[in-house]
């Protein structure tokens, strides 16, 4: 699931990014807005047990995926899915321009 979130001083935008009822030790956010990093974006478990973490972007189209317990994953909760050049699928988030 993904919530957005704006700030008025500047044209970026804060993304949440969560992954619910994940029984993990460690997940990882990765997209093309990190160019695929599989470390720079470590997700904390809340206190309902879902992995979240907050992302500050520009506007635009970003695919993106989880890397739970070393594995890749789709976002459940996210059905905008674009096939990536393995063969599997990639999450899509579109994040609007401020209005």
């Amino acid at each position: 699931m993904v919530r957005i979130k704006t700030r008025q001083e500047i044209k970026r935008r804060k993304v949440t990014f969560s992954l619910e009822n994940a029984d993990a030790n460690e997940v990882f956010l990765i997209g093309d807005f990190n160019k695929w990093n599989p470390k720079s974006h470590p997700m904390k478990s809340d206190e309902n047990g879902a992995w979240v973490r907050n992302v500050i972007i520009p506007p635009g189209e970003y695919e993106y995926k989880f890397i739970v317990d070393g594995q890749w994953k789709e976002d459940p909760q996210n059905e905008q899915l674009s096939l990536n050049c393995f063969g599997t699928y990639n999450n899509i988030i579109n994040v609007t321009a401020k209005k």
